[in-house]
């Protein structure tokens, strides 16, 4: 009975010498863990002469209770000379005046800001509709039918059953205007947008600009004009433009616009394959199904529409060759538009 005594002095001993929270735990483990001393000292109990056992097993317990408060009192005595170390060292003297830090736009928005500016100095309003939209505002009423690929879950992101998606244009903001607006309309509609890409051209999350015009006397030397000028101002150069025919289900005709490369001055690289030419937006005359479905009567008025990818003409701006840089938040490219 006596080394039940010897024990205690042994753990009071043994914790006057511990220093810091990860010492403890093996104090701990040693008199309290499944194969440590108390343990082995309660298995030894079938050693002990019957008229001792009552005995022996209350010393034990009194001994467990013992070492479990001086081990608790030692942690909370270390975590708070732990907390104390740490205060001291993140102290903030709050009255030193701060250290000015000069943060700048993000490229994309820079670039957003770009286009908007141009094409508002040219008479365009600005409007914006939700990111999570209805299938039909997002198809049905631009004349995507039920079967067209775009509408695959591989391109799209399916919010529920109930036909509502994470937008993959900014298209469903012309529907919304043409339904609340009555002609002459002219905007355009920045803003994120989702499909289901993701390469070094690609992100999952992108930003498009779209525009819209519909009056009774819009055409199509109109639309290019409008973009034409507007490429001019956004590189700040008369680089030439040329327009492909293409196919969209909400216009027609359509065209893909394509802009000399302002890379290599059209000379051939890598960028534009070398071409010398570059993609950089679709446009075309908006389908009169579309304009019908919006309420708007096509004996009267037609329009014409564009849309173009932000990421990309950033790319350009900028030089930069992979879009996935834009949303690694990697200080290293960042700084560079300081």
């Amino acid at each position: 009975m006596e080394n039940f005594e010897k024990l205690k002095e042994d753990i009071k001993s043994l914790l006057s010498s511990v220093s810091s929270l990860k010492e403890l735990q093996k104090v701990k483990v040693k008199y309290l863990g499944n194969k440590g001393i108390i343990k082995d000292l309660l298995k030894r109990i079938k050693e002990i002469p019957p008229q001792e056992r009552r005995e022996y097993g209350k010393r034990v317990n009194e001994l467990k209770e013992f070492a479990e408060k001086l081990i608790k009192e030692k942690e909370n005595q270390l975590k708070n000379l732990e907390l104390k170390e740490k205060l001291k060292k993140e102290w903030v003297d709050l009255t030193v005046p701060p250290v000015r830090t000069v943060g700048s736009l993000h490229p994309i928005t820079v670039t957003l800001d770009r286009i908007v500016t141009i094409f508002k100095s040219m008479g365009f309003e600005v409007e914006e509709g939700p990111e999570v939209e209805r299938e039909d505002y997002n198809f049905d009423m631009l004349n995507i039918p039920k079967e067209h690929p775009a509408r695959d879950m591989q391109d799209t992101f399916y919010v529920n059953k109930e036909g509502y998606l994470l937008r993959t244009h900014t298209s469903p903001v012309q529907i919304r205007t043409m339904l609340k607006k009555k002609p002459p309309i002219q905007m355009i509609a920045p803003g994120k947008v989702y499909r289901r890409d993701d390469d070094p051209t690609h992100s999952p999350m992108f930003h498009q600009v779209e525009g819209l015009v519909v009056n009774e006397y819009v055409n199509l030397r109109h639309m290019k004009y409008v973009i034409e000028e507007f490429l001019k101002h956004f590189f700040e150069t008369d680089l030439p433009v040329r327009f492909r025919t293409s196919y969209f289900p909400f216009t027609e005709p359509s065209a893909e616009v394509d802009i000399g490369c302002v890379i290599c001055n059209q000379k051939g690289c890598r960028v534009c394959k070398n071409t010398g030419w570059l993609e950089v937006m679709g446009c075309g005359m908006v389908h009169p199904k579309v304009l019908e479905n919006c309420g708007i009567d096509t004996d009267f008025y037609q329009g014409f529409a564009f849309g173009v990818g932000v990421e990309r003409l950033a790319m350009l701006l900028f030089g930069i060759d992979n879009i996935k840089l834009f949303y690694e938040n990697d200080l290293r490219f960042i700084k560079q538009f300081f």
